[in-house]
């Protein structure tokens, strides 16, 4: 059985808000989400914080619809900027689990596709893209392992929002191929939460086929929050080297017992 994510639930300083909409996630059957902080660089007096701590929302965690455990909470940072010299990780990027760009510009775009450390590249659904979405850096986000997210909510909220939406999105599409693709809701009330499987029909509309609009909202998640803990943590690198010995000589080291081949290495 899928696992369902939503990696986008906005933040609010209203508690009872903030848990009506998580445990509504549950509900639907969602079985992680993440409270996004959003700080924007470009405006002054704004500064990135530590988040809040989870455990002080619920005594107990909501169980999750057709599971026998309680829903997941992560925290996310989502940074807004217009120039490259905006985003300087530092010591407060790592208190988040999932750290997103949401770039203004072309150049930022492209910054953000080929070197930044995130793990989400948000596009445009309130207003039409500002640029258009260039095969390079596409290609290489989705080989370093970066997601690019979609928020459906906004097209809920407004006719206008849903066009730019669906336009970006396809746009998007085009040039990924539907891959490295997460949908999330953005939502900041209740009411703005849809069901798992209506949100893998909606990637339809998006220009998803069926097999990835499903895969936006479970495993391309799961992939975000991996690529999250990695970042985290430490990267693993696999070297191999060629062997340059003959193939009978290796042959005949693999038929000596290996106490014998020990004793044989350490006279060497």
């Amino acid at each position: 059985m899928a696992v369902f994510m939503d990696l986008n639930i906005t933040y609010t300083t209203d508690k009872k808000r903030l848990r009506s909409v998580i445990e509504t996630a549950a509900h639907l059957g969602y079985s992680t989400v993440a409270i996004n902080y959003v700080v924007d660089l470009q405006q002054k007096k704004q500064e990135i914080g530590k988040p809040k701590c989870v455990l002080e929302l619920f005594d107990t965690f909501p169980i999750v619809q057709g599971k026998s455990r309680p829903i997941k909470v992560l925290n996310r940072l989502t940074v807004v900027a217009s120039d490259p010299s905006h985003f300087r990780p530092n010591a407060e990027y790592k208190a988040y689990d999932l750290v997103a760009v949401y770039p203004t510009t072309e150049k930022l775009f492209h910054a953000a596709c080929m070197t930044f450390d995130v793990d989400i590249i948000c596009v445009a659904v309130i207003e039409k893209q500002p640029f258009f979405f260039k095969r390079s850096p596409i290609n290489g986000a989705i080989e370093r392992g970066v997601f690019f997210e979609i928020s459906y909510t906004p097209a809920i909220r407004d006719s206008t929002m849903r066009r730019y939406t669906i336009a970006n999105a396809i746009s998007l599409m085009e040039t990924c191929k539907g891959k490295n693709v997460i949908v999330t809701s953005g939502a900041e009330k209740p009411l703005e939460l849809r069901g798992p499987y209506d949100i893998a029909n909606l990637g339809l509309l998006f220009g998803l086929s069926e097999g990835d609009g499903k895969a936006a909202i479970s495993t391309n998640c799961r992939a975000v929050h991996l690529h999250g803990e990695t970042r985290k943590t430490a990267l693993g690198i696999v070297h191999s080297m060629k062997n340059e010995r003959p193939l009978t000589e290796r042959q005949e080291e693999e038929d000596v017992p290996v106490s014998k081949r020990a004793k044989i290495e350490m006279a060497q």
